[in-house]
């Protein structure tokens, strides 16, 4: 089915932040908090540092009227920095690769893709971007290849 929702970013404090949003909001964490370090290695790439490794890639809570929030820690020892403007992103979840490629291409349509479509580890067809006023998007398809 179809959803979307609020992924955030943060500097290295991502399971701080979700324990507080789940006192607030209660539930659980579908799929438990997912690290770094549950990536499968890519080869020719060297040993991921253990401090990046415990750190969250993945963690989700549902909060208020079927709204989700996602979120990850963005490490800059993997190239990333944390700034106000992309430490949310607005992740679309459509049910097709079709549905996906819509979205992707009209939305990015005069912005900047950060990553093309393609398929991913984690079983989904994701591609990210920032559209042509400076909003952050996410299209990840669950189905996978199509």
């Amino acid at each position: 089915m179809a959803r979307v929702s609020t992924y955030l970013n943060f500097s290295g404090h991502t399971e701080k932040a979700f324990a507080f949003y789940r006192s607030v909001f209660g539930g659980e964490f579908p799929g438990g908090v997912r690290r770094f370090g549950d990536m499968p290695a890519t080869p020719g790439q060297p040993p991921m540092p253990a401090d990046t490794a415990n750190m969250v890639i993945h963690v989700e809570l549902a909060i208020l009227g079927g709204h989700v929030l996602m979120g990850t820690d963005a490490p800059e020892s993997m190239g990333f920095t944390v700034v106000k403007g992309n430490n949310v992103h607005i992740n679309l979840e459509p049910d097709t690769r079709a549905e996906a490629d819509r979205l992707f291409n009209a939305l990015s349509a005069g912005g900047k893709v950060e990553m093309p479509l393609q398929d991913m580890f984690w079983g989904a067809y994701f591609g990210s971007f920032i559209d042509q006023f400076g909003i952050h998007w996410m299209v990840n398809c669950a189905n996978g290849p199509q």
